[in-house]
Order: structure tokens, then sequence, then C-alpha cells
């Protein structure tokens, strides 16, 4: 089947049908900003040339020992994961619609929102989001729609993701909504609940808290939820879902909890392959169910009373009149959110639990290791999870690039989203280093750092 079904014949017959001259005609009360650029396109290229071009593309991912973080992380992933995701009955990227042909898939993704809902202590979760960046972006519209502070402000912190923030400032930049960055503490690396206070009786309707924020400091989310709550607005968590095997869940914070909690779910049990696909959880408290954007798969019974999956509480536009839509997020990530199910139900609670305290374990010792190095100290005093940030004796994206040249993915440089920190290395060590990983990344960096430049 061709990708555009139309012939020009096609085409020519619809325009003399409806009275029009040309495409042209048709679409020129679209702006011109608005309209896709002639896209540079390289020629068309046979079947084995695409499978050569894509195997020299993946040889291009980094290799050797990785330690870097800043949103997409190593972990080991159960080799019965994806033996079972890849069976053909679950592999598909996209919403099952037919149930009647489609229940193993809506089953796995009933329990997958009903694991999320139970990590994050909500009531009910959605079938995933395109990511975690998308996700934020949803729960904050989400957030905004049912807030009752009409008009007020999003206030979110400096210390969310980069690309995060940059999504959210898309996503809300024609929706009338007044987004606020909240600068961290560049002693702490976090939010510090007195820097809230110039807000006290402003009309916020929303307030974004990550856990842990980008730079894997844990902020102090009882104070800012219950400091929200008093003002009357939304607390929308955006957290890292493995870290919740340890950490409080969202619905749990200060004296209320959070009313949404959103994520990406890569951690559980999504490879890093050339930088995705990733998927984004979102999940909320009863009062905002229907509030939700994308999909829920719900339980029922047929006539005979026999157990059935089916999707619902679809407020999108393709099922309700557009001006009643909560989003036109048209997918979910279906694989991916199998993979993260199947992931889930192999290590259970308890194993979520171990992994992330080894996590932990491993960065505090990576952190020690790395200190003892003239020159390297850390960045912020805050606690922190599994990353922390480093500031190098000099400018760390060279450093970087020398360490992997050595075999070393030394960590994500802060520089390119903090100018004033060029020295600023954020670095992650997840269960799967050893001992042994650690202690060579400790040399090699101590010899780099003292090496001469070349």
């Amino acid at each position: 089947m061709p990708f555009i079904p139309h012939t020009p014949t096609d085409i020519d017959e619809m325009l003399q049908s409806i009275g029009v001259p040309d495409l042209e005609t048709l679409f020129e009360e679209i702006p011109d900003s608005l309209r896709c650029p002639t896209l540079d396109l390289p020629p068309a290229l046979g079947e084995m040339a695409v499978g050569r071009m894509m195997r020299e593309r993946a040889e291009t991912d980094a290799n050797g020992l990785c330690f870097i973080g800043a949103g997409a992380y190593e972990h080991h992933i159960p080799a019965a994961v994806w033996e079972i995701a890849a069976r053909g009955e679950f592999l598909t990227a996209y919403t099952p619609y037919q149930a009647e042909a489609s229940q193993g898939t809506l089953r796995l993704l009933y329990e997958f929102q009903t694991m999320m809902a139970g990590l994050t202590a909500m009531d009910a979760g959605n079938a995933s989001l395109y990511d975690g960046a998308s996700g934020l972006g949803e729960a904050v519209l989400m957030a905004a729609r049912a807030s009752g502070n009409a008009g007020g402000k999003i206030l979110m912190p400096a210390s969310v993701h980069p690309h995060y923030r940059a999504v959210v400032q898309t996503m809300t930049a024609d929706q009338d909504l007044e987004v606020v960055e909240i600068p961290f503490d560049p002693l702490e690396g976090r939010i510090l609940p007195k820097a809230l206070n110039r807000f006290h009786g402003q009309k916020i309707a929303v307030l974004v808290i990550p856990q842990p924020n980008f730079f894997g400091i844990l902020e102090e989310v009882d104070t800012l939820t219950d400091w929200a709550k008093a003002e009357g607005a939304t607390v929308v968590a955006s957290v890292n879902p493995l870290s919740l095997g340890l950490l409080k869940p969202p619905g749990h914070w200060g004296r209320q909890g959070a009313d949404i909690a959103c994520g990406d779910g890569q951690p559980l049990g999504i490879p890093l392959s050339s930088g995705g696909p990733y998927f984004g959880f979102l999940c909320c408290k009863q009062a905002l169910l229907r509030q939700m954007p994308g999909r829920i798969v719900g339980r029922t019974q047929d006539a005979q009373g026999r157990t059935g999956f089916i999707l619902t509480l679809q407020a999108r536009e393709q099922h309700i009149r557009r001006a009643k839509a909560t989003s036109n997020i048209c997918t979910n990530q279906g694989l991916m959110t199998v993979a993260a199910s199947i992931h889930l139900s192999l290590l259970g609670p308890e194993g979520l639990a171990k992994t992330a305290a080894l996590c932990h374990a491993r960065t505090r010792t990576l952190v020690e290791k790395l200190t003892e190095i003239p020159g390297v100290t850390r960045l912020f005093t805050g606690p922190y999870f599994h990353e922390t940030a480093l500031r190098l004796p000099k400018p760390a994206a060279p450093i970087l690039a020398r360490l992997a040249r050595l075999g070393i993915q030394g960590g994500y440089a802060l520089g390119d989203d903090h100018p004033f920190h060029d020295k600023g290395v954020l670095v992650c060590a997840t269960e799967t280093k050893t001992e042994a990983d650690l202690q060579f990344y400790a040399d090699t960096l101590a010899w780099v750092l003292n090496a001469k430049e070349g």
C-alpha cells in the first residue's frame, strides 16, 4: 500500500468537486510560519543499503562504561522481559482498538496502569504517553484545566530537567498560561521552600515538583506540597519511577499528597538505544480522572458475566467534540509499556527496592572515589538518589571527550544547559556497575586531569 493513497487524479477530482483550483489555494488560510518547510531528504535507498546504514548508525552508539544519567539510565533488564514482549501477541507500538482481538495487550496495559498507580500512590493511571517530557506537559495542562485559579501561574522549578521545561513551554505557549521559573539554591541544588514566599497570596494554578530533580538532588517534597495546597494550587510530581522503590510516593507527600504524578518509564525495562523510544506515565487522584489525556484501559464483564478489558474514558477529539477534548495526544507507547509491565512483574516491590538501593549505594561509592581526586568536589550539598553533580578543576566538556576515547562515558556536561557551570558534570552509577568499574573510572579521571592536553 502506498503511504499516500490519493493519486494526482484523485486530488484533481476532489479539488474540482469543491471548486478549488489547486492545493495551494486550499491551504492558503494556513500561515506560512505554520507550514512544514521543504525537507532536505537524501535520495531513496534500497533495503540492503538501508540495512547497512542502520548498522553503521547503531555502531556509533557509545560503548564502554556508562556513567551518564540526566534522564536516561542504564539498568539491568532480565532477558525474559523482551523475550516475552517481542512475541507476536504483544508486538505492537500502537493502541489496541479492537478489544475482541486484543485482550492480552489490554490486560497487560490494565496491569501496567494498576502497578503505576500503586507505585505513585495515586488512584488511576493512563496507558502511557510519548515520554516523560510530554507527560509533564500534559500533566501541567491537565492541572491547569482542573485548577480553580483560572489564569493562575504555573510555577516551574529550574531544577526540572531542561528538556522537560522546554517541552512544557512549547505545549503551553498558545494556552494563555504563564509559566514562572523558580530558581534553585546554588548551594544545595534544590528549591528552598522560602523561595516560594514571594508568590504567597497570588493566583497559583500549578506547582511542579521534581523528585529527584535534574541534578539528582532530593527536593523537600512534603513542605513544598503543603505550601502549594495552602495556596489552592494543584501539585504535579515529576518523578523517576525507580526511585519510588525507596522514596515516599507522590500520593503521600505532605498532608494531602500530590494530585498528579508523571515521569519517564525508561528505567523500567527499556534499553538505551540511540535515544529512544521511551514512554511517559501519568497517574492522578480520582477527582482528576476525567481530565486525564490519552486512554485508560478498564475491566468490565460481558453479557455472560465473563471478565474483559476495554479502552474507556477517551476524552479525545476522535471520540467527543474537539472543544471538549482534554488533549489531542494520540498514542500510547504500547510495546514499551508491555515491556515495563513484564519488568515490574518480574522485579516485584522487593526487587524494585533492592535495585533502587543498589543504585544509591553505587553512586555514593562513586562520589567518594571521585571526590578524593584533588580539585574534584560536589557541586551541591543536597541529598541525592543515584546521580549528582560534581565540579571538576577544568572545563567538563573536553575532559568527558577524553574519557570517551578511553572507553568511559563519564557523565553529562552541565555547561550545555547551565553555562555558569562549565566545570560541572552530572554523574550516575546504577546497579550495573561493579566496584572495579567505579575504581577504573576514578583512576582514569585522575590520570586525565593530570595529563597534558592533547
